[in-house]
């Protein structure tokens, strides 16, 4: 039985809990239990955002995460925050484009992926998100990258239809980086 208990974490308007949100989906289309839990500050739109994503192959007794087996930061507030909760043996996932401050735990696996420049070089500079996503799903194995259309069309309401292949485009580039 495998569980994979992710915070993602970064300033409101990043897209966290849409990160979020997506895996948890993700985990629901590929038939895992779930758990999402999102967490802001009374801001919103640039104050902190964090959001809880635990995936298993089993019931899940609680959505708190206290310490997470991934973590997501996508500003160094979070990382600073949220780096010595990671267990040993976990994985960063850092967008350095918006963090230059290196991890000094040698018990983690770390990722820096250039997310924001990557995401504005390819034409959606709000999708920064999504391209850690695609990162997050090669590596950590919580999820399988296969059925992403299918999951963004399961809560992307239809007005917004039209957001699903740049979606999809953000989360290859991730994958393939």
């Amino acid at each position: 039985m495998k569980t994979t208990q992710i915070l993602i974490a970064g300033f409101g308007g990043q897209g966290v809990l849409f990160a979020g949100k997506f895996l948890a989906y993700k985990g629901l289309v590929q038939d895992k239990q779930v758990s999402w839990l999102p967490s802001y500050g009374p801001e919103m739109r640039g104050g902190t955002a964090n959001c809880s994503v635990i995936l298993s192959d089993s019931p899940v007794g609680s959505p708190i995460i206290t310490t997470p087996d991934v973590l997501v930061a996508m500003n160094l507030p979070s990382l600073q925050k949220f780096v010595d909760a990671v267990v040993p043996g976990g994985q960063i996932f850092i967008d350095s484009t918006l963090i230059d401050a290196k991890v000094e735990r040698t018990d983690v696996q770390v990722f820096y992926i250039p997310a924001t420049q990557l995401a504005k070089d390819a034409g959606f500079a709000t999708l920064a998100n999504m391209v850690l996503m695609g990162k997050v799903m090669k590596e950590s194995g919580a999820v399988d990258f296969g059925d992403n259309q299918k999951t963004l069309e399961g809560f992307i309401p239809a007005k917004k239809a039209n957001l699903i292949d740049i979606n999809c485009k953000a989360l290859q580039i991730g994958y393939d980086y």
